[in-house]
């Protein structure tokens, strides 16, 4: 009852935000990964209602053990009677009555509470692999925010060089020392620049937009990262290793091992349906004397109790427990193939993710040799300018392709951290390179 007062209060709770997002204005939130993925785990609608679903499995293993559980109903077989008091659902006609009924042995439904209990068990590893999704998904939204921030600051700089030279190439060809092909090269390529800008700016909003939506904010607002800076994370570097991980804490395959075991427990319980049945049964009737029995019986007594065991042998079990284990088996063979195609799918996942890393890098090397030589043309552009050697057109020219080596080396390190990120979720340790 407690896990459902407070399912009822968490879901309060989030209608309440969502009608009050629809009146408050649009807000900004600025957060760092961790704390990003710590609000998604608390309040992302997919994770919510995994937790939901988990409680709910939680309380059918209740309703599995009610009948092991005493029960007590008390009513009343009030009655006339003319001639022998015959029996009203097999009770005598009574004032009042009580009965009581619990299981001491049903084989059947032992299984079917331990079959629940792995039910609850298989909930919460789906919990566990929906939370890993949203963690997974919320880091790369994060990422992209960055990597669009990056972009969108990187192009405000490049158009501020290339206004500069477009400046420079206007007065030159006013002044007769240009052609005046140059200046309208000069008009494409920032025409060109800040069409990329509103591009990266469009693709920041949406970034923002995502990442918010996915933490379960409203569509209005935005969460950006705290640090312009890529979050570190620190990938396995041994690949046998990363295999071995990522196969030892697959919540898939524990996802998968735990409904075999509950099929397991199915298919028990439906051959058990041969074994015997005992209840503890008591009985409890308070008789009037207006019933005729003083007439039929030696004796009457008003107050009459009556306790013991109730046993049931199924002589002829049910044919359709058979073919239930049966289908039972056939199911439980689907899961044990399913669970050695997922093995060696995470397996062939794992080594691919693990050597995309490694190429990652070295592209992303390429984009650091690459931007090391822009800079360093920026730099000969200004010493040759204090000598008189090169001009300032020149120089903003190399600045702008500068620019240019700096969003493809962002893009080489986005493609790192994706590289990164998809390793550490199959190798399931995404959560403690955050943390």
């Amino acid at each position: 009852m407690a896990r459902g007062f407070q399912a009822a209060i968490l879901l309060s709770m989030r209608f309440l935000s969502i009608l009050l997002a629809a009146f408050l204005p649009a807000e900004d939130r600025a957060l760092t990964l961790r704390e990003a993925i710590g609000v998604a785990l608390r309040q992302n609608p997919d994770v919510v209602m995994a937790r939901l679903d988990e409680q709910k499995a939680a309380l059918a293993v209740k309703v599995a053990k009610d009948p092991f559980y005493p029960k007590i109903y008390v009513g009343s077989g009030l009655a006339y009677t003319n001639g022998f008091p015959m029996s009203i659902e097999g009770s005598a006609p009574s004032i009042v009555q009580a009965r009581s009924v619990a299981s001491l042995f049903n084989r059947p439904q032992s299984l079917r509470v331990a079959q629940s209990s792995e039910n609850a068990r298989t909930a919460g590893i789906e919990r566990e692999m929906r939370q890993d999704e949203i963690a997974h998904q919320t880091a790369l939204l994060y990422l992209d925010a960055v990597r669009w921030g990056r972009h969108a600051d990187a192009m405000r700089q490049q158009i501020a060089s290339l206004e500069k030279a477009d400046e420079t190439i206007r007065s030159r060809v006013a002044e007769g020392r240009e052609l005046e092909i140059e200046a309208k090269r000069s008009a494409l390529a920032l025409a060109r620049a800040r069409q990329k800008s509103d591009a990266a700016a469009q693709n920041l909003d949406y970034a923002q937009a995502s990442l918010a939506a996915v933490l379960g904010f409203a569509p209005e607002d935005r969460v950006k990262p705290a640090s312009s800076e890529s979050p570190a994370l620190t990938a396995p570097e041994d690949e046998q290793a990363s295999v071995a991980a990522a196969i030892g804490q697959s919540r898939e395959l524990k996802r998968i091992e735990s409904a075999m075991l509950a099929k397991g427990l199915e298919i028990r319980s439906h051959r058990a349906a041969r074994l015997p049945t005992i209840d503890l049964v008591a009985q409890y009737g308070l008789f009037g004397k207006f019933n005729n029995y003083e007439d039929y019986f030696n004796r009457f007594t008003r107050h009459n109790g009556v306790a013991g065991l109730s046993m049931q042998l199924p002589v002829i079990p049910p044919r359709s427990a058979a073919a239930q284990a049966s289908q039972g088996e056939i199911e439980l063979n689907r899961m044990r193939a399913q669970a050695a195609g997922a093995r060696n799918r995470i397996a062939v996942e794992t080594r691919r993710a693990w050597r995309n890393v490694a190429v990652e890098e070295r592209s992303r090397e390429v984009a650091r040799l690459a931007l090391d030589v822009a800079r360093e043309q920026v730099s000969l552009l200004l010493a040759q300018m204090e000598e008189g050697r090169a001009s300032l057109r020149q120089l903003e020219e190399a600045r702008a392709a500068e620019q240019e080596r700096w969003i493809e080396y962002y893009e080489a390190q986005a493609s790192v951290d994706r590289a990164r990120l998809e390793l550490l979720k199959n190798t399931g340790t995404l959560m403690a390179a955050v943390n």
